[in-house]
């Protein structure tokens, strides 16, 4: 299952790297068809209400939600990863603020936290990656922070100690490597969160803006003509759900292929 939606993955990816260069049409040229044209040869996915080809649209919507929501993963993977690692090892008032800090994150919706930071910058990407990093810091923090402390009192951590090793060394040489694995998989995990916000925000107008499009912009543009396109909600629906789905079960076969401690079956 992880085989094949990896497959799957890899697929959209590939689709979304190469697809702006194949002959499929300007995704923002207005009347390249008739209006709300239905799925036919000449426009696999039909059109939208301004004629323009619904293929490319898809196309430039999964590529946005991939960038937006890996770009806010990975920014904050890094930044959550170096807090949780620092808290565990050093303990004491810093841990405990640290922990405070995640909890505070935690404690608030997303929709809410959305709203709120869509007053402040305004609609568009830069909201949608600061929501997308505020729901997924604290997930890190914590996940990195409680692996940290079952390895930070093992012997090789208290020899480099001994040893003179520096607090840098023994977080990045000592203690990274073996907390990279569950890091990996919360990493898939964070970006299916992430690609989900982008998904529920844009359908709510504050994210991806015209004439740019991303999978929860061209959802939400599908619903407005559900009755009479309704072709328009499924394709971007069933991208967007396949997306997240696949990234799920390959986070569920890099757990089941890391973690040391899952069951076997007997031979």
């Amino acid at each position: 299952m992880s085989g094949a939606a990896a497959l799957v993955l890899v697929s959209l990816l590939l689709l979304s790297l190469v697809g702006p260069y194949l002959p499929l049409g300007d995704p923002e040229g207005i009347g390249a068809g008739p209006r709300l044209a239905p799925p036919s040869f000449e426009f696999p996915l039909g059109t939208d209400e301004l004629g323009r080809s619904y293929l490319p649209r898809a196309i430039q919507g999964i590529s946005a939600t991939f960038l937006l929501a890996t770009t806010a993963v990975m920014v904050t993977a890094i930044i959550g990863g170096i807090t949780g690692m620092l808290a565990a090892y050093k303990g004491g008032i810093f841990d405990g603020i640290i922990v405070r800090i995640a909890d505070i994150f935690f404690a608030f919706p997303i929709i809410l936290t959305g709203l709120l930071v869509t007053a402040i910058l305004g609609p568009g990407t830069l909201s949608v990656l600061a929501v997308i990093a505020s729901a997924t810091l604290p997930m890190f923090i914590r996940l990195v922070r409680s692996v940290t402390l079952a390895i930070a009192k093992r012997g090789f951590v208290t020899a480099a100690e001994v040893a003179g090793a520096s607090t840098t060394r023994v977080l990045f040489v000592h203690l990274l490597p073996n907390i990279m694995g569950a890091t990996i998989i919360q990493l898939t995990y964070a970006i299916s969160i992430g690609m989900l916000i982008e998904g529920v925000l844009s359908f709510l107008g504050i994210g991806v803006q015209p004439p740019q499009a991303s999978l929860g912009s061209l959802l939400r543009q599908g619903v407005l003509y559900l009755t009479v396109a309704p072709w328009m909600v499924f394709s971007s629906g069933f991208l967007l759900t396949l997306a997240i789905l696949s990234i799920n079960l390959l986070g569920d076969g890099l757990r089941d292929a890391i973690d040391p401690l899952r069951t076997r079956a007997l031979q």
